[in-house]
């Protein structure tokens, strides 16, 4: 099943079985890493306020650096590394998500076409001279006008 590291701690073992990614597991995963995260900013902030000897990366000459300075740039550096990771999670859901996207627009699109297809076909002898001329112009365009929008989005789905 797994091994120990103590009272308490069970380590699985993914040697013979499938790994699957559940919901569970990824919730733990990032509050793992959330915390581990927070710790590490609190102690580059705490190592930052508390007064020292002067880094061995500042140079002798230089002034020393102004404690708020330190942690805002101790903040910023780990931001930013938090937002690279975040959107490199995200990457992959970003391309299916947009794929997903078109073709639920290319099914909306589509419904407009069914809805107006029937009428179309039932006033099609009015095509050239007839009392619903007006209505069937109307209704082609309206009818291909969505074919077109339903397609390129389904079109444009396939592309990526």
């Amino acid at each position: 099943m797994g091994r120990s590291l103590g009272p308490g701690t069970l380590i699985p073992s993914y040697r013979n079985s499938n790994f699957d990614m559940n919901p569970l597991n990824t919730g733990r995963l990032l509050g793992i890493g959330v915390r581990v995260t927070g710790r590490l900013i609190g102690q580059q902030i705490s190592a930052a306020t508390q007064p020292g000897p002067p880094s061995p990366s500042t140079p002798t000459g230089a002034p020393p650096m102004d404690p708020q300075l330190a942690v805002s740039r101790a903040v910023g550096k780990a931001s930013r590394g938090v937002t690279r990771g975040v959107a490199g999670f995200l990457a992959p859901f970003r391309r299916v998500g947009g794929i997903l996207w078109l073709e639920v627009t290319g099914v909306f699109f589509f419904l407009p076409v069914v809805v107006f297809a029937p009428t179309l076909w039932r006033i099609r002898a009015s095509f050239a001279h007839g009392p619903d001329h007006n209505t069937f112009l109307l209704t082609a365009g309206v009818v291909l006008l969505f074919l077109y929008l339903s397609v390129s989005s389904f079109w444009r789905a396939r592309k990526r």
